[in-house]
């Protein structure tokens, strides 16, 4: 169970989980269900990639690709995508691999949210301009990522996977939201 106890101001008390571990061909799915809605319902899932870091109690997010019922892939600004979702609902996320996929699956330890966080840094909305975002986008193959919104798919978006994989990412920004994370849904 995740709470979000920050103020839900404005973008940058935004709270991030973010799981150990990247989805892969075996573990491609993941779900969380609104069990309190907050005051405004701004709870967002989808992938990230995870940067290396020095400090062990940061958490890095860059570029993600996230649904609230607007689709959001690297900024701010989201578009139309589907349904916003609230108390009660099943939000999910996964990724269809292509059958000739070849990425490293070799370490099938359990997904978990990290327990606890001391900071978290929010690059989530932070745009470098100097960036090759071309060349960033082609670092690997290309996946259909897919959201879900009580069983049924909402919507699909082709991305292309960062080196290391994309990471299940959860933000969460209004007072009182919580929700129940499920990172094995399919296989129980």
């Amino acid at each position: 169970m995740l709470e979000y106890v920050g103020k839900g101001k404005s973008i940058v008390d935004v709270g991030l989980a973010q799981s150990r571990l990247p989805l892969n061909t075996r573990c491609h799915y993941y779900e969380l269900e609104i069990t309190d809605s907050g005051e405004k319902c701004y709870i967002a899932l989808g992938l990230a990639r995870r940067e290396k870091t020095t400090e062990a109690d940061v958490i890095p997010v860059q570029k993600p690709l996230t649904y609230d019922g607007k689709l959001f892939q690297g900024s701010g600004v989201g578009d139309a995508f589907g349904p916003r979702c609230f108390e009660g609902d099943v939000m999910g996320c996964g990724i269809m691999f292509p059958r000739d996929y070849t990425g490293d699956d070799s370490d099938d330890g359990d997904l978990e949210v990290r327990p606890k966080q001391q900071r978290v840094q929010n690059d989530l909305y932070m745009n470098d301009e100097d960036e090759e975002e071309d060349g960033e986008e082609q670092e690997g193959s290309k996946v259909m990522v897919f959201f879900t919104r009580n069983g049924k798919v909402v919507g699909r978006r082709e991305v292309a996977v960062p080196a290391g994989g994309f990471y299940p990412t959860i933000g969460m920004m209004s007072t009182g939201e919580k929700i129940r994370v499920d990172l094995h849904p399919l296989s129980g």
